[in-house]
């Protein structure tokens, strides 16, 4: 182990936020590199902070991640942050404990939507911002207009003249350089790094005072358990200390530092000791949460508690049952679904994991359908497979009434689709609290029954053309909106098991949208397409044509189908009803029906 000493001065602390896209992971790849943190011969994937296969197949960042780089005697601790919609809690969290931040903005598409919230949030917090306008090299950018829609950007999110007197940097994170005029020669990211050291101020911390560390994001290690992961604010802290911790409840507990943790580059190093302003982790509370502090034996001091966002939706996650089951999974059985299960609780802060009467079935709670379909969509990877019901709402009784979870939904739309936006959200329960457009845009807020989100993210995407921006936070319980209509028609039922064939396909196009192709495997109760009626129908998609004498099997060859509806995992969680199952295996999505025992489907 070495010592870790710290001059606060040489420390600095910064956030990387910007939209989907816009080369923030990229960037810090360049920062990487050029700081000497690989061997010049050392091969590094692209993406070096995405290490999940979800984050690189869907180019996001999905998971907060902490690097730590030298630079000419200063120490540049980097947060990237994830930059969709979906993971702003985290957003929120992540940015309590630096000092500044890198916004990225795309030269050929200027500042987007989810630019303005995560913005507006470092804003509030005080974070002195440095402006870098990213693919520069990029064919269609424009700079300057860029730049113009970033001052209009902060002249309304913010009044205050310190924060939008902001520096700016001009990069391609793709060609490694940056530069501080879009005249200059520069073949490095070095005018970067100086812009940061010069611009972004050192921590704030008493390193003397009362120790005081808060608890920010958790990580899990199969060797140390949990690791509490966030910024000393006071004091100093050693490993093997024996410490306080202050209990979500105001509850004291004792404990002692078994690893504490500082960061190097890209992973993770042991450390000795720590000071005010590092960014650290602490393994040796097995139950720590976040929002929690860490603080001295003799006087402890409790920071304020992060709020974690409930979970308001659940669903069960049971052991396949199909026809198909344990075809195609590694782990199938029941005692090995509950131990992943709960393995996730670990550093899946805002899941809930429940037994029930059954020993097959498991409650799963989370924050929303997307929150709930990474984690279906991680576990599958692995090679798990089971089945899930539809999401459904977490209601509460109180005085003999009914409550439900409401939140706050932000929708960010272009002009011509905010009327259908609003008359949609309305038929889901939606009270408009806010609106207002700067004549390109609309910006719109809700009140809304978390029941009224499920199954809207798809069809907002669709309705908007991809251009809408939706996020939505908890808001409280309230009393019980009442009904909401049924979005959806009936379902397309296989009649019997088998593989679906062209004529078959063809002869039932008339009832309806399929969602298999030719050749796809189905049995009896599986859901094959979407009907054009309200009740389901069940179809014979297996039937072949009956061959004569004047027929050959080769007929068939030149029927024309149309094309299917193919449907994602998120999408499939979104379409199905109370009696219908998603079916999840390492090699396939599939639909059914929940009771496969019934006779025929109407």
């Amino acid at each position: 182990m070495k010592t870790m000493t710290r001059n606060i001065e040489k420390l600095r602390n910064i956030a990387i936020i910007a939209h989907v896209d816009h080369g923030k992971t990229t960037l810090v790849d360049c920062m990487l590199k050029q700081s000497g943190a690989f061997r010049e011969n050392q091969h590094v994937q692209e993406r070096v902070l995405d290490s999940n296969d979800l984050e690189k197949e869907r180019g996001i960042t999905i998971l907060a991640k902490n690097i730590s780089i030298d630079y000419k005697g200063y120490t540049i601790n980097v947060v990237d942050t994830p930059g969709h919609a979906d993971f702003g809690g985290e957003v929120e969290r992540v940015l309590g404990m630096v000092d500044g931040a890198l916004l990225i903005v795309d030269a050929a598409e200027g500042p987007m939507p989810q630019t303005r919230f995560v913005l507006s949030k470092a804003l509030e917090l005080g974070l002195r911002i440095i402006v870098v306008i990213n693919k520069i090299d990029k064919k269609g950018a424009d700079p300057d207009r860029a730049l113009d829609k970033v001052f209009d950007l902060f002249t309304e999110l913010t009044d205050n003249e310190e924060l939008i007197d902001f520096p700016i940097v001009y990069a391609s994170s793709l060609m490694g350089f940056a530069k501080n005029e879009l005249d200059d020669d520069s073949t490095t990211i070095e005018p970067l790094m100086e812009c940061i050291v010069k611009n972004i101020k050192p921590p704030k911390g008493d390193v003397n005072a009362n120790l005081q560390f808060h608890v920010t994001t958790l990580d899990y290690n199969e060797y140390v358990g949990r690791i509490a992961i966030g910024r000393i604010i006071n004091g100093c802290i050693k490993s093997q200390e024996q410490v306080s911790l202050i209990k979500a409840d105001g509850s004291i507990t004792r404990g002692k530092v078994v690893k504490l943790f500082g960061f190097k580059d890209l992973g993770r190093v042991e450390i000795q000791e720590a000071f005010a302003g590092d960014i650290v982790g602490i393994a040796g509370f097995a139950d720590i949460q976040i929002g929690e502090t860490i603080s001295s034996l003799s006087n402890p001091e409790a920071l304020p508690l992060i709020k974690i966002d409930e979970p308001t939706l659940q669903m069960n996650f049971s052991v396949n049952d199909s026809p198909f089951a344990g075809q195609e999974g590694k782990f199938v059985t029941s005692r090995q679904l509950r131990k992943r299960l709960y393995d996730e609780l670990e550093k899946n802060v805002s899941l809930r994991v429940e037994d029930t009467d059954s020993t097959d079935v498991f409650r799963v709670s989370g924050r929303g359908e997307l929150h709930l379909g990474i984690l279906i969509e991680t576990m599958r990877r692995e090679g798990y497979e089971f089945q899930v019901s539809k999401p459904e709402v977490i209601f509460k009784e109180e005085n003999g009434e009914t409550l439900e979870p409401y939140e706050n939904l932000i929708v960010d739309v272009p002009d011509n689709f905010a009327g259908s936006t609003i008359e949609r959200l309305a038929s889901r329960k939606a009270q408009m609290t806010d609106m207002h457009s700067n004549g390109i845009r609309t910006h719109l807020k809700f009140n809304i029954p978390a029941r009224g989100l499920i199954g809207f993210r798809n069809e907002f995407i669709r309705m908007t053309k991809g251009e809408g921006i939706m996020y939505h936070t908890f808001n409280k319980y309230d009393v019980y909106a009442g009904d909401i209509p049924r979005q959806r028609s009936g379902s397309l039922i296989a009649h019997e098991e088998g593989e679906a064939i062209p004529y078959a396909l063809h002869q039932f196009e008339d009832r309806g949208v399929f969602f298999v192709t030719p050749k796809t495997k189905v049995y009896k109760g599986m859901i094959v397409g979407e009907g054009n009626r309200q009740q389901d129908i069940a179809v014979n998609v297996c039937k072949t044509k009956k061959l004569t004498n004047m027929r050959s099997a080769t007929a068939d060859v030149m029927v024309t189908l149309q094309a299917p509806r193919i449907m994602s995992l998120e999408e499939c969680l979104e379409y199905i009803s109370d009696d219908e199952l998603v079916e999840v295996t390492p090699q396939n999505v599939r639909m059914r029906k929940a009771d496969l025992t019934r006779t025929r489907f109407n």
